[in-house]
């Protein structure tokens, strides 16, 4: 079975930096690209980054291109999001979310391209 696990959020101050982890089991190759989005208070689920395992293209959402980088480690099968000069608005629940290629359409910033999803982990942003 797929799994993912998100970890590394937590409190932080505006401007300064989170990295959040999600460690990716139960695929058999380097076929699956990996997404990342958030979900605010009251808010619906968003896109906010995808990289695709095999060739490492990526995707970002406007608002956090040029803050956020999202990189893979395929030896450890984890996938990284590392967030710098976060903003209060950028407080949500962060979740990884996982989908074979073979069902990846590109829409990766639609939460039904995915197949598979982590539990979430929370990023709060002090002003």
């Amino acid at each position: 079975d797929v799994q993912l696990q998100a970890s590394g959020g937590g409190l932080v101050q505006a401007g300064g930096s989170l990295r959040l982890s999600c460690a990716v089991s139960g695929f058999t190759s380097d076929d699956y690209a990996v997404g990342w989005f958030r979900q605010a208070a009251g808010m619906g689920r968003e896109g906010v980054s995808c990289i695709v395992i095999r060739d490492g293209t990526t995707y970002y959402d406007d608002s956090v291109k040029g803050r956020f980088t999202i990189s893979s480690d395929n030896a450890k099968n984890t996938v990284y999001l590392q967030m710098n000069t976060l903003k209060p608005e950028d407080t949500a629940v962060y979740y990884c979310a996982a989908d074979p290629l073979n069902r990846f359409t590109g829409n990766w910033y639609l939460i039904y391209e995915y197949d598979y999803w982590g539990q979430g982990t929370l990023v709060t942003v002090s002003s």
